[in-house]
């Protein structure tokens, strides 16, 4: 235990708990309810507290940093209207399985339920979207409460958790202890995969004839994606990772047939339906992967590792389960596939990758390079170029994040920064601010949207006051593009309300926050504005690319299609061939 005879106020005791877990920054916005907190904020040098424009904004910076290094995101918002700010960016890391803790000031105890100001039951609300809360009324129990905050939100599948602080109890004192350990019986993550499961899986994989592996956001937060790579080249098999799992695997290896799902490449796509043996890893098989339930995989025997065995025959009937920790179970699985006397069918191989070669000459994500209007994909290829693909990309949602998991080609775990499973806009600007903080030194770029943007543009004045140099790639095409897109292909071309009206000079929005703004409008300046914009390396600059507005993302799948009935373009128009 540390510090056992300390007498300190709870907001003291909760200081010295963020301390003791070597938190390094804490996202909040201050209002009454936690003020005693920002007080002893102002006697504690060692963690340094950055205040957002708002406690969504608050949420998502956390989120970047926890994605960027895999260590807990910590957020401070008061009680009321400060924790409901806050759900949006809570909802978006439970989605995605985002370690963090986020500390929400309540009314004090003698009030909670009589509906005072600023009271809202905060543990009610984000009940359906943090793997764990607390309502602390016992200021001797604060320290042992954000252990377990910590452990629940690292520990096993990863995610949110909620610790709602009466304001009196950060106003008493206790005696400090702070757990090094700490175990709650109702809550033991299974690690360690089992025995007889992964031999299966290994006879399984060893004669498979049409092999492929589904590899998933998981192994990125598993920090599996070195154990993935050398199982994966070892076997030899083709490979695609899911929206969330891009980097596990790298995207420049020959191995690599690409994204997977709805915007996934043909070859990707085709491989999953046609394969005989699938091993999915780290992934739950979402519907932006499956498609029609019905026709996915319908050859395939299914190998499922997964932390969480809630996740695993969920959504889709698997036929080897193995719940445990990925890199400890890609591990054990390699061992058992070295030991095994059989090996992989080598011609079965070859005519399966030439099927696959054979699929990938439909060259999917070509577009239109002779255009004289700017291709979003264009600037995404060019920013990959300038920045040698080495970049942390945070992206909004809608068509200009899928270009980038297109066309950015990401080569390391923890470089894509997008919001996968709530698909929340307002996230990019925000994330970047998190991903700038814990990685100074290095480049961050945010792709976005023009409609995207500014649900969280006010944070250019929390960039401003820390010296973030994110640079802002907009890809500006006038119109809510995704929603546009379905509109086109499926409401016969009725935008209702997809066209975004009366848009601000990007330009001078950013010149009166104090950054660089830049306005690009013909193709042959991409190229030199990105090199321009990269070269300031102290400053943030917003690059408003006016692009192509009839532009759509390609490949696609309809709702209601099977994974490999894909859309795809007729280079340069916005006709459609059926896969």
């Amino acid at each position: 235990m540390v510090g056992e005879t300390e007498m300190l106020t709870g907001a003291d005791i909760l200081i010295r708990c963020l301390e003791a877990e070597d938190v390094e920054f804490i996202f909040g916005y201050p209002g009454g309810a936690v003020l005693h907190i920002y007080d002893a904020l102002f006697s504690h040098k060692n963690i340094r507290h950055i205040l957002v424009r708002h406690e969504q904004a608050a949420v998502h910076a956390a989120d970047g940093l926890a994605r960027s290094t895999g260590k807990p995101g910590v957020v401070l918002v008061t009680s009321g209207p400060g924790a409901t700010n806050a759900v949006t960016g809570i909802a978006t890391a439970y989605m995605d399985s985002i370690p963090m803790v986020i500390i929400t000031g309540q009314v004090p105890t003698a009030l909670i339920g009589n509906d005072a100001f600023q009271e809202v039951d905060a543990v009610g609300i984000t009940r359906p979207c943090v793997k764990h809360n607390f309502l602390v009324k016992d200021v001797t129990k604060l320290a042992e409460t954000l252990k377990k905050a910590f452990f629940v939100a690292t520990s096993g599948r990863p995610g949110p958790v909620v610790v709602d602080i009466p304001k009196d109890i950060t106003a008493q004192t206790a005696a400090f202890s702070y757990p090094e350990q700490i175990s709650m019986r109702s809550y033991k993550p299974n690690n360690v995969g089992h025995t007889g499961q992964i031999k299966r899986a290994a006879e399984l994989l060893i004669n498979a004839k049409r092999p492929m592996i589904y590899s998933g956001g998981g192994v990125v937060l598993g920090d599996a994606s070195d154990d993935l790579t050398a199982l994966t080249r070892e076997l030899g098999f083709p490979i695609t990772n899911t929206l969330m799992g891009l980097g596990a695997y790298p995207a420049s290896d020959k191995q690599y047939v690409g994204m997977l799902g709805m915007h996934g490449t043909y070859e990707a796509n085709m491989a999953m339906h046609e394969c005989d043996t699938l091993l999915a890893i780290g992934a739950r098989f979402d519907d932006r992967v499956t498609g029609e339930v019905k026709k996915f995989c319908p050859h395939a025997k299914i190998i499922h590792i997964d932390i969480d065995p809630a996740s695993i025959s969920k959504t889709i009937k698997v036929d080897v389960p193995i719940v445990g920790n990925v890199n400890r179970v890609i591990n054990d699985l390699r061992n058992a596939i070295k030991v095994n006397k059989n090996q992989v069918d080598a011609k079965a191989l070859e005519k399966w990758w030439q099927q696959i070669n054979n699929w990938q000459e439909k060259n999917c994500l070509q577009y239109d390079r002779e255009s004289e209007l700017i291709k979003p994909q264009y600037v995404v290829e060019k920013l990959h170029e300038i920045t040698k693909g080495d970049a942390f990309v945070t992206s909004d949602v809608g068509q200009h994040q899928m270009w980038a998991a297109q066309f950015y080609g990401f080569n390391k775990p923890r470089r894509w920064i997008n919001s996968g499973g709530l698909g929340t806009m307002g996230f990019g600007l925000p994330a970047a601010m998190g991903v700038s903080l814990a990685h100074p030194e290095d480049t961050v770029a945010c792709i976005t949207g023009e409609a995207s943007i500014q649900m969280c543009i006010q944070e250019l004045s929390t960039c401003m006051q820390y010296g973030l140099p994110i640079k802002i790639i907009n890809l500006n095409n006038r119109y809510m593009g995704m929603v546009r897109q379905w509109q086109e292909f499926f409401y016969d071309k009725r935008y209702s309300h997809s066209y975004v009206d009366a848009l601000p000079d990007f330009v001078k929005l950013a010149e009166s926050y104090g950054h660089v703004g830049m306005r690009i409008e013909n193709p042959d300046d991409v190229k030199g504005a990105l090199e321009e914009a990269f070269a300031m390396k102290d400053r943030l600059v917003f690059l408003d690319f006016m692009t192509d507005q009839s532009e759509n993302v390609f490949p696609m799948v309809a709702a209601g299609k099977g994974h490999h009935e894909m859309l795809l373009s007729s280079m340069g128009t916005t006709d459609r061939e059926l896969a």
